[in-house]
């Protein structure tokens, strides 16, 4: 993943942040070939800053219990 408008090596000393900042990354604008690990997803997923109807399209997918 490529990112321009964020110096990754400041954020990278805050691990919750930076977590929280690359998964929002890759959703938002595409994995680039990358996985998310889905345990990592879940565990983070209160926490990130996501468009509210992406997210329940995405929580659909992944838990389809709740629907």
């Amino acid at each position: 993943m490529y990112n321009w408008s964020t110096d990754t090596s400041k954020l990278s000393r805050h691990p919750q942040k930076y977590t929280l900042w690359k998964l929002e990354q890759l959703i938002n604008y595409g994995l680039g070939g990358q996985k998310i690990s889905l345990q990592l997803l879940k565990k983070n997923w209160p926490k990130l800053n996501l468009d509210p109807h992406y997210k329940k399209t995405l929580e659909f997918f992944l838990w389809p219990k709740r629907f």
